[in-house]
């Protein structure tokens, strides 16, 4: 591996997170293509269903007779089936494209390798693995949906310097939010729920925070609203109920008919966070944030059902209250905003 294909794959990288509000379910995917040290062509896939990143940096070439003389730099091996677009490795093999780099092999059935080996069998040289972690990364969630059929996992919530995710509230039955962290930790915060697809509550936050679960500090598309209940009277006045936005219940209330709103009876109490993640398996949903309570959290926890967890730590104390969720792994980054810390956890 040399130098300079790993700055091309960089920029590949770079490329691709373009489109990470626009492409799902599909992955982000960036390409560039070099001729003689120079960047003749770039392109990413933009949006799903239009052409991908290979078709868009081949057509933003304009001299394309230097491609017998170029290597084409991508993040993911390109797509060898018929899709809602045609198959990439076909126009890079009828493009007659010197050399081929790729970050990552796809993983998903219909590619899985079937592009690299009809590009080789053409005479084209490929070369795979070139910043492979970063490139697997990027794409995790897309990667983990196909691998283990759910989506990817993020657990998230605020506690204290103490240790505790809220107050005690057996003393007054406090209703409200009691914020832990600094009021910009919001955006951040509402600009993850953009980059994901869907994102579940249980009873007691539905009950305690009355939360929108939107993204209202950020400019991205609402993910799509969850909640798991096992209370049998949902009253509609709540936010998350306001049919607003795409939203199911899991739970045995009755249906109320609401916009945008779809009801869900869970079979089996104690198995109703598998329920939950086939159904979102069924319907594509890719990628999940799980923002509590402490029930809920511990018990994907408990059940290894998570990839990720966000943990955000503000300047604050309760003394006493509700105990934060415990995860048995030291955390794997740490960094600040504000006056605030957010400690990355990876389960692998």
């Amino acid at each position: 591996m040399n130098t300079m294909d790993e700055q091309y794959m960089h920029r590949c990288l770079q490329l691709a997170v373009n489109g990470r509000a626009t492409v799902k379910p599909n992955p982000m995917v960036g390409c560039v293509i070099v001729c003689n040290g120079k960047i003749i062509g770039e392109g990413y896939h933009q949006k799903y269903g239009e052409p991908h990143a290979e078709v868009n940096a081949i057509n933003s070439v304009e001299d394309q007779s230097l491609f017998s003389e170029s290597t084409l730099y991508v993040n993911l091996e390109p797509c060898a089936h018929h899709g809602k677009t045609p198959p990439c490795s076909d126009l890079i093999v009828e493009k007659k494209i010197n050399k081929v780099v790729i970050g990552c092999q796809d993983s998903f059935a219909k590619v899985a390798g079937k592009g690299i080996e009809k590009m080789r069998k053409a005479g084209i040289d490929v070369v795979v693995g070139v910043l492979e972690e970063e490139s697997l990364d990027i794409n995790k969630a897309f990667f983990n949906f196909h691998s283990k059929k759910r989506p990817h996992i993020i657990l998230k919530w605020a506690q204290t310097l103490d240790g505790f995710i809220d107050i005690d509230r057996k003393k007054d039955n406090a209703i409200g939010i009691n914020w832990i962290t600094d009021p910009i930790m919001k955006v951040a915060v509402h600009k993850w729920r953009s980059e994901e697809s869907a994102i579940l509550i249980g009873n007691g936050t539905l009950l305690n925070d009355n939360p929108q679960l939107d993204t209202r500090e950020w400019c991205g598309k609402n993910p799509l609203r969850i909640l798991l209940s096992a209370d049998k009277d949902i009253s509609k006045d709540y936010k998350l109920l306001d049919g607003s936005t795409s939203t199911i219940v899991f739970s045995n209330s009755k249906d109320m008919h609401i916009e945008n709103t779809e009801f869900i009876a869970i079979k089996e109490n104690s198995k109703a966070i598998y329920q939950v993640l086939n159904e979102l398996y069924n319907r594509d949903i890719q990628s999940l944030i799980v923002e509590g309570g402490k029930e809920t959290l511990q018990r994907f926890i408990d059940s290894n059902l998570w990839d990720e967890a966000r943990v955000l730590i503000g300047d604050k104390t309760f003394g006493k209250g509700l105990t934060a969720p415990k995860i048995n792994i030291k955390h794997c980054s740490s960094h600040r905003i504000s006056k605030d810390t957010i400690l990355t956890y990876n389960n692998k």
